[in-house]
Parts: structure tokens; C-alpha cells; sequence
């Protein structure tokens, strides 16, 4: 995901999050983002109101409530879409988040209508990490495995952080299960080593996006406990 310039959600510094209060925060700071006049760039606003969508949609996700999540994240990746509309070009980290919330949200028709719409951009051509992993994201959302495998391979090659994203990615696309499931355990541990988070919202997202992508390779992956999950009880 990405950042924005409206400050982010501030919550206690603990792993133990109240996530019903955290969600009606999201929801309060997403109708003073839709309310706030706009200062500097339009994009960046745009991107601020979906920010507190997918936090509402993600708080959801941890509360169990996933239709209230489906909801969330599907209008997260509307706002983002909007948001990407009005950014200026090589702003790949929009469709990233775009995609991210589709599969979240478990929406793949959508997933696959933005997938396109990406490769319609140039992300393939695009130089850098970020656009080597949009693409090779959407191309796994629209199951061109095989041409993903060198943009996965590049986005690690070239430095995209944390590093086992792209090595996840890169699993999935040569249909290697076991590599898939150590880089995605790294992922984990990355998202648990790491101090700061969008919105401050303390979910390692990133693991259910690579989870959806598995699912419909007929890769059931093993359940990771950690509080950064959903469906895991902090007090284990």
C-alpha cells in the first residue's frame, strides 16, 4: 500500500488492537477525508479517503465480520482506482493497492478488470521494483503464470522490500509450493519485525493477498498464527 499525506490513524502502540474502535475510527476518518477541502494534490486526498476504507475493511477482517470486510475493501478499491485516475503516470503503488483490496475482498472479476487496465499503462515496460511487482501481480490475478515468473524475478533482483513479496510471487507463478510457503512465512515475519504501518493498522495484509493468489492455483496454504492475522486469538 502506500502512504499519503493525511496523517495516519493513530492507535496504542501494542499488538493488542481494539478492533471494533479501530474500525469506527476508520469510518469517522474516512467522512472527514471526504469532507476535507483539498490541499496540494488531488491524488494524494483521493488516496487518504481510500487509505481509511481499507482500514475499516481490514479492522472487519479481524473481527471476523468478512462481509463487512468484502464491503470495505471493495470500496477501498474503488476509491483507489479513482485515486490512481488522477495521479500522475508511474504511480504503480495505486494499482498494487487496487489489486490487493480486490483479492482481499475476494472480488476476482474485478481483480481482473484492473489487472488489465494495469497492463494498459505500460506496467510491463515500467523500470523499477514497484512496477516490476504491479506487474507481475497482475498477471498472476489473471493467471499468465508464466510471464510473471521474470517480473517476479526482477522486483527481487532489483530490490523491492521486504524481498520475499517478489520471491512469494515468483513461487506461486512456477507453481513451487513449498518456496511459496517459506517466502511467505518471511513475509509474516517481516510484517512482525517492522515498527511502522499504514493507517497504523497492524495486519500483515500482504500474507492474505498471496493466500487469495494461492487458493486459486488449488494451493491450500497451511494456517500462520500471529496477531497480525485474522482468526488468531492474541492470548495464544
Amino acid at each position: 500500500m502506500l502512504s499519503t499525506t493525511f496523517p495516519a490513524l493513530r492507535f496504542p502502540d501494542t499488538w493488542t488492537m481494539d478492533w471494533g474502535e479501530t474500525r469506527e475510527r476508520a469510518i469517522r476518518e474516512h467522512g472527514e477525508r471526504g469532507r476535507a477541502p483539498a490541499r496540494g494534490r488531488e491524488d494524494f486526498r483521493l488516496a487518504g479517503i481510500a487509505g481509511a476504507s481499507w482500514a475499516a475493511g481490514l479492522a472487519s477482517a479481524m473481527l471476523g465480520e468478512n462481509a463487512a470486510a468484502a464491503e470495505w475493501l471493495g470500496r477501498a478499491a474503488d476509491e483507489y482506482v479513482t485515486s490512481w485516475r488522477a495521479a500522475p503516470p508511474g504511480s504503480w503503488g495505486r494499482p498494487i493497492a487496487v489489486l490487493r483490496c480486490r483479492l482481499m475482498a475476494g472480488d476476482a472479476e474485478g481483480a481482473r478488470v484492473d489487472a488489465e487496465a494495469t497492463l494498459d499503462e505500460g506496467a510491463l515496460d515500467a523500470p523499477g521494483p514497484i512496477a516490476a511487482y504491479c506487474a507481475a501481480l497482475a498477471l498472476l490475478v489473471l493467471e499468465r503464470d508464466a510471464e510473471a515468473v521474470p517480473l517476479a524475478e526482477r522486483a527481487s533482483r532489483e530490490g523491492l522490500d521486504p524481498v520475499a513479496v517478489a520471491d512469494a510471487l515468483g513461487a506461486l507463478a512456477r507453481a513451487e509450493s513449498g518456496e511459496f510457503a517459506r517466502a511467505r512465512q518471511k513475509v509474516l515475519r517481516s510484517f512482525e519485525e517492522r515498527d511502522a504501518f499504514l493507517e497504523d493498522i497492524r495486519v500483515a495484509d500482504t500474507v492474505l493477498v498471496l493466500n487469495a493468489l494461492a487458493r486459486v492455483r488449488g494451493i491450500v496454504p497451511e494456517p500462520l498464527r500471529s496477531a497480525l492475522l485474522p482468526g488468531t486469538d492474541p492470548g495464544d
